[in-house]
């Protein structure tokens, strides 16, 4: 079975916006062991579709998901509480590996499956409170490319985009989350499935 070679040397580039900190490695994983991950994440991980409510109404997000984490790394967002499954040991292995890269501990991971083009994800920031003044956001992408669109909060206009590829992360840091927002848009030319996942760490309460 191949593994990660963590002693290789990895190209990145640094994604110029402004009041944002984001670098991108292209190639972060072969598309050998890419493949591999995507295989097995893809048919072992117990894929949910929640329902939440947008304009008085529940719809069913679309995509499929799943959150993985440490036993108290409970996750908030879209009026929803996740709580973490425990880490397989491939997602363990994985964690260990985006961890050595962004040199940060990680307590969490949102997969999301996006089965065709039809699939999306709408404009958000990652900017929970349990994320932090400066959210880490690691991003693996495996399968299909798809465009990753930026604009600036309170704005309509795309500022930037990138087309996420097979085995590519992004590494989105600093005040990245308060001043921008991102999207994966629905795209009638993609048919073959993606699956991302968003290494977070979950900022604990303290006990009063």
């Amino acid at each position: 079975m191949s593994r990660f070679d963590s002693t290789r040397t990895v190209n990145s580039e640094v994604i110029e916006l402004p009041d944002a900190d984001l670098r991108y490695f292209p190639q972060w994983v072969d598309a050998g062991l890419a493949d591999q991950w995507l295989s097995e994440l893809s048919a072992q991980t117990p894929w949910t579709q929640p329902q939440i409510r947008l304009y008085g109404r529940s719809i069913a997000v679309p995509r499929l998901v799943a959150w993985y984490g440490d036993a108290d790394a409970l996750y908030r967002y879209s009026g929803l509480t996740h709580e973490p499954l425990p880490w397989t040991p491939l997602l363990a292995d994985i964690r260990q590996q985006v961890e050595q890269q962004v040199g940060q501990s990680l307590n969490g991971a949102l997969l999301n499956f996006y089965r065709d083009g039809q699939d999306a994800m709408g404009w958000h920031s990652d900017d929970e409170r349990e994320l932090g003044h400066r959210p880490l956001v690691v991003s693996l992408n495996l399968g299909a490319t798809r465009r990753f669109d930026f604009r600036r909060k309170g704005t309509s206009r795309i500022e930037y985009s990138i087309a996420l590829e097979h085995g590519s992360l992004l590494v989105m840091s600093g005040l990245t989350q308060h001043h921008w927002q991102h999207q994966i848009a629905r795209t009638r030319k993609v048919r073959a499935p993606r699956l991302n996942l968003t290494f977070r760490q979950i900022i604990r309460e303290p006990i009063l």
